[in-house]
């Protein structure tokens, strides 16, 4: 568990430079054998490119170090849960293990991946998953991002924070504020039922 905390602390260090960037706060790194061989964070709207998730870079550049995009035996560290896509380069990257941060209610993938193999989704790969490590830290960092985003566009000062972002982030109606509206849920694997849906979460906007 300790090992967990410190590469996700990696994750989550990534995660405030894509703050710093305007990017939604995502991070990820890929270990192998103790070691960092991949990091990325989001970074979608600084290369223009839709697939440019923390997860995908991570992976991008982990694969370049080994010179193969084969990642046997890796693990994928990403503050917050990986998307299909990201999940889905995680799957033909053959990475052992995924561990996340806070859970995403929207496009959360680890609880739907079982849900297409019920739909007759052949992959030949499975992975471990961890949720839940370093959790709080990675919600606080995206609710802070989209208060803030929601302060500035109604012209308010981004550093107060009023009543109805209260109640807003609390219940999670906000698009930005569903990838952290869960962090009391367990750990969802691949053996997990389809992910419930959270009628208090409003997943009308997500940005990742």
């Amino acid at each position: 568990m300790v090992e967990h905390e410190r590469f996700m602390k990696a994750a989550l260090d990534l995660a405030v430079r894509a703050r710093a960037m305007g990017e939604v706060p995502v991070g990820a790194v890929v270990v192998l054998e103790g070691r960092v061989i991949g990091s990325g964070h989001n970074a979608s709207m600084a290369r223009s490119d839709p697939t440019a998730h923390a997860e995908v870079l991570a992976i991008r550049e982990a694969s370049a170090s080994l010179g193969n995009y084969r990642l046997i035996g890796a693990t994928l560290y990403c503050s917050v849960e990986p998307c299909l896509m990201c999940l889905g380069a995680a799957l033909h990257a053959r990475i052992a293990r995924v561990v996340y941060g806070a859970p995403d209610l929207k496009v959360g993938a680890i609880g739907r991946l079982e849900s297409l193999r019920a739909l007759g989704a052949d992959f030949n790969h499975r992975v471990e998953t961890l949720g839940g490590i370093g959790a709080e830290a990675a919600a606080e960092l995206l609710l802070d991002f989209f208060r803030e985003r929601r302060a500035v566009s109604q012209g308010r000062d981004p550093d107060v924070t009023t009543h109805e972002d209260r109640e807003r982030y609390r219940s999670g109606r906000n698009g930005g504020a569903s990838k952290a509206s869960c962090l009391r849920e367990e750990a969802r694997g691949f053996e997990s039922p389809p992910l419930r849906h959270d009628p208090g979460a409003d997943c009308s906007a997500s940005e990742r």
